[in-house]
């Protein structure tokens, strides 16, 4: 059987159009709706007019004229002779520092120096009382003067034994004893005396030497005594002299530790004096540098409180031993400071020269510039300024050695005082530049 295929309606667009107009009121477009919508338009149409506008009225004025070259000078380094020198750093310390103690107690009575007093070898810093140590002195010389008068001694001080009385004395007693033992001694031969008698006067001979002797001994001993006396004497005239506290060298008053009423002890510090002339400085030098320094070199210093002041030096000491927890060697060097501008405790960098002299390129160090942590300079390339980092090193006066970043055939831009910058137009002025050339 064939399928049978059944007809499909046909429904027009207007019939749907009347039957929505049958459900749905017929809508009226507002007129504030239509200006919000147009906006956006409005403002699209005029954004491209006047841009076109700009792009095409931008083409047609001239670009704006370069800045006019800089006149500039040609500078040529230079070459010199440069003693090769090992830079190393250290402080600066006193030739000579002394705390200066009492040596004996006492009052403080009087402070004639004040911190900063320039003073000389032996000037009084303290004065302490001196009543108790001058009684004692008057004592210990009373003492020796007792001894003295029973020793009978000398005009040199000597003693003589036979000029003490005591020894005197018993020295006549053994005479007569000898002189009555005599007499005795014939008398026996003779039969006129007695043993006994006779046995008398000679037991009276011994005892008499004995007794002799005896003084003699005794006269050494108030010798020694005497000797004992003037040794109190002296330590007593010590005392009174250690009263007045001095000076122990030349040199300033760093700190005046007492004042007047205090009362002080031995040992007790009362100032510190400071000697700075010369002055010393302390060196590290790096254990792979140590074969380089050697005692009488020369040493350049230079020190933050005067900068681009140079200060010279000599090595005096080197250590026979490197430190063992720094692997550094320390060296000390001599300062001359007449003038008083160093001062212990500055850190000092210092160039120690060296034996080696190398022919170095040179520029004038005002034609560097110092930015963040390089050097640079302005070298002429054509009719433009070319910056250049350069690397420098050893410093001669105004000079500075150029290590890298520049050849003796450049010549610098010396701008005058005009701002340069890379790639500036510049234009030489003042002939040409003189080639570089050793100058002793």
């Amino acid at each position: 059987m064939s399928p049978v295929i059944l007809p499909v309606p046909t429904v027009s667009f207007s019939v749907i159009r009347l039957s929505r107009s049958l459900f749905m009121p017929p809508l009226t477009p507002c007129p504030a709706a239509i200006r919000r919508a147009a906006l956006p338009l409005v403002l699209l149409g005029t954004a491209l007019t006047s841009g076109a506008c700009s792009t095409a009225a931008g083409s047609s004025p001239d670009a704006a004229p370069e800045p006019p070259a800089i006149e500039v000078g040609a500078v040529a380094p230079v070459t010199r002779d440069l003693s090769r020198t090992l830079q190393v750093t250290g402080t600066l310390i006193a030739d000579e520092q002394a705390e200066v103690s009492a040596e004996t107690p006492g009052r403080v009575v009087a402070t004639p120096v004040e911190r900063g007093t320039r003073v000389e070898a032996g000037a009084v810093l303290i004065q302490l009382a001196t009543e108790q140590a001058a009684a004692q002195l008057a004592e210990a010389e009373a003492n020796a003067g007792q001894i003295a008068a029973g020793l009978g001694l000398g005009t040199d001080g000597t003693l003589d034994p036979e000029r003490v009385p005591d020894v005197a004395n018993a020295r006549a007693e053994w005479r007569l004893a000898e002189a009555e033992y005599d007499r005795f001694r014939l008398l026996r031969e003779q039969n006129v005396v007695s043993a006994s008698e006779y046995d008398q006067r000679m037991t009276k001979v011994e005892a008499t030497r004995q007794r002799y002797e005896t003084e003699r001994n005794v006269a050494r001993q108030r010798y020694q005594a005497y000797e004992a006396a003037k040794a109190r004497v002296r330590l007593a005239r010590k005392a009174l002299a250690d009263t007045t506290v001095r000076a122990p060298f030349a040199g300033i008053v760093g700190e005046r530790l007492v004042s007047v009423g205090d009362f002080v002890t031995t040992g007790h510090r009362v100032a510190i004096v400071v000697r700075n002339t010369p002055l010393r400085v302390a060196l590290t030098v790096p254990e792979q540098a140590v074969a380089l320094v050697k005692a009488g070199q020369t040493v350049g210093l230079s020190v933050d409180a005067h900068p681009g002041r140079r200060f010279a030096g000599t090595v005096r000491y080197v250590s026979p031993a490197l430190r063992a927890d720094q692997r550094s060697l320390v060296v000390e060097a001599t300062v001359p400071n007449a003038d008083g501008a160093l001062m212990p405790g500055l850190f000092a960098t210092a160039d120690i020269e060296q034996a080696v002299v190398e022919t170095a390129l040179m520029i004038d160090a005002r034609h560097v510039r110092d930015v963040g942590a390089t050097r640079r300079v302005f070298v002429i390339a054509g009719d433009r300024a070319e910056e250049r980092i350069i690397r420098t090193g050893q410093a001669l006066g105004e000079l500075v050695e150029v290590v890298a970043g520049l050849g003796a055939a450049d010549r610098l831009a010396d701008a005058r005082g005009a701002a340069l910058t890379d790639g500036a137009r510049v234009r030489v002025v003042g002939g040409a530049a003189a080639a570089p050339r050793s100058v002793d």
